[in-house]
């Protein structure tokens, strides 16, 4: 790996952390719940309403990973509790809540320019969920809500990517989990949060078994370890046109100034025990 990807990796992990407490912390939630929405409903409702008021089956498709039971369920009559401009606004207003407690009142003005000028370099090609939040409003008067809303560009983009790099890689949402999780170690919180059945877990570790990407033990192959390195590959080099456009120079600056925030975030009750870390991690 060169510099300007690794530094476009650890870029993302930061800008990243910065992010998820949009699914975490409780402000964003208690706003949902001002208009009706359901706790375990927020997630799909807040990410999706960028797309407008859509199906389940839309959300399903540019998600992934979740159970088609699961986002039906927690979708049902969300659309009639409130519309998706609605959401937008409380979500906004419930993570900059949020960070503003954690992070209180930072200068980040710098980091706020460089990340803008790296947004204004991502392409919507083939990027449903990052083409309707890049065709969001910026924030207004808030510049931590402003890095915030950049974070959430950059994870989008490279997300839709991802998602791309696993429906080529053959991998299905169950096996790309089960895969997924042995590498970066959270299993666990897959199985909590993606509402697989037990039995649907246990058939895509069998048919990882089956075409020698997963061992008895659990662990992957040599060909699963392969398989795994290539997705992040393939995945890296669809987003790689815009980290050139941006720069080594002020790919190093831009982390530089936010890793700072994220290690905090990352440290604090905005993410849930299992998902803190001393350092940034990647979430999908």
């Amino acid at each position: 790996m060169d510099e300007l990807s690794t530094l476009a990796d650890r870029c993302w992990r930061v800008l990243d952390t910065i992010h998820v407490p949009v699914y975490f912390a409780p402000e964003p939630t208690a706003a949902y719940g001002e208009l009706g929405i359901r706790p375990r409903a927020g997630y799909f409702v807040s990410r999706s309403a960028a797309m407008g008021a859509v199906s389940p089956e839309v959300t399903i498709a540019t998600f992934y990973v979740f159970a088609p039971e699961l986002v039906r369920h927690v979708m049902r009559g969300c659309w009639e509790s409130a519309g998706p401009d609605q959401v937008t606004e409380a979500r906004r207003r419930g993570v900059g809540q949020a960070l503003h407690r954690v992070l209180g009142d930072p200068d980040v003005t710098e980091a706020v320019e460089l990340a803008r000028e790296l947004c204004a370099g991502l392409e919507p090609h083939g990027r449903a969920l990052y083409a309707a939040h890049a065709a969001l409003p910026w924030p207004e008067d808030d510049p931590l809500l402003v890095l915030w809303h950049a974070a959430t560009l950059v994870r989008e983009h490279r997300g839709d990517a991802h998602m791309a790099a696993l429906l080529l890689s053959g991998l299905d949402p169950v096996e790309s989990l089960v895969t997924g999780g042995v590498t970066s170690g959270r299993t666990e919180f897959f199985q909590q949060t993606r509402g697989w059945s037990e039995e649907q877990w246990a058939a895509g570790e069998a048919r990882l078994r089956e075409r020698d990407l997963l061992a008895t033990d659990g662990t992957l192959t040599d060909a699963g370890t392969g398989l795994r390195e290539d997705i992040e590959q393939r995945t890296a080099e669809a987003t790689a046109a815009a980290w050139q456009r941006f720069g080594a120079e002020r790919a190093a600056r831009l982390l530089e100034l936010t890793r700072p925030l994220a290690q905090t975030v990352a440290a604090s009750d905005l993410l849930p025990e299992q998902l803190r870390r001393r350092e940034a991690t990647p979430r999908r």
